[in-house]
């Protein structure tokens, strides 16, 4: 089975690299804290960061550090591609671009989760996808998973557990997921968000829930999107009056020194 959550092992594990960053203070069959697991990412990502994203690496942060905690919790393709997608559409735009690896790598870790497990659980699920239509996962969730690929079946299944958790990084899977099924790119951005609820619903996931979730993630996205846009107008407006200023200045008076 595909996980990229963190399993006994490795959250033991991880828990004695914390007692070994922050001392016996920290004793290891103690769960840790939300203000760990922040401590562990600015260890692991030195960089300052603009606060244009503080709130988005904040949210995510304490998202999987919850979600670390949850035994009905699984790390499946569904989570995956939802966090790859929230992360990948909110710093779109960061800046220096060599330092984006390294913060996803740092938030993952920060709870236990391994980023290139998360990644590639993403990349398999959405490539799998594209071999599929959308009225092919209907299907799929009718015959309760039967004929759906991997890692996209071990999702499904893990839906229907009797301890399943629900995050809301899923809902934002779940529509990543059927925005790249064949067909999809005929659906207008409402009709296929109605698809992800349909289906969500079928799953037994709260449809109320998962609207409220995917009407968050998009009117955030824009509010990045023209947060992001407006800091750029700025810069660049700023670029242009200084180059302004250095074109009007009279030239130095003074004789030039030997």
């Amino acid at each position: 089975m595909d996980r990229c959550g963190p399993g006994p092992t490795a959250a033991a594990g991880f828990r004695s690299a914390m007692v070994a960053a922050f001392g016996r203070s920290i004793l290891v069959s103690a769960a840790l804290t939300v203000a760990d697991s922040k401590r562990a990412f600015h260890g692991a990502f030195s960089h300052v960061i603009s606060p244009l994203y503080r709130r988005m690496i904040d949210e995510l942060l304490v998202e999987l550090h919850l979600l670390s905690h949850q035994r009905g919790f699984q790390g499946d393709a569904l989570f995956a591609t939802g966090l790859v997608q929230v992360f990948d559409s909110f710093s779109r735009h960061y800046r220096p671009v060599d330092q984006r690896q390294p913060l996803f790598e740092a938030l993952c870790a920060s709870s236990g989760f391994d980023a290139a497990e998360i990644r590639r659980l993403h990349d398999q699920a959405m490539a799998a996808m594209g071999h599929h239509s959308v009225q092919e996962v209907k299907q799929w969730i009718d015959n309760e998973g039967a004929g759906s690929p991997e890692p996209v079946a071990t999702a499904l299944a893990g839906v229907r557990r009797p301890d399943f958790h629900y995050s809301r990084l899923m809902a934002v899977g779940l529509l990543s997921l059927l925005g790249q099924a064949q067909g999809a790119e005929t659906l207008d951005p409402m009709a296929l968000r109605q698809e992800a609820h349909d289906i969500g619903s079928s799953l037994g996931l709260l449809r109320e829930r998962v609207d409220k979730d995917l009407s968050l993630y998009a009117t955030n996205l824009e509010k990045m999107t023209q947060a992001v846009e407006l800091m750029e107008a700025t810069v660049a407006a700023e670029r242009r009056r200084s180059e302004r200023r250095l074109r009007t200045e009279p030239e130095s008076v003074l004789p030039a020194a030997d």
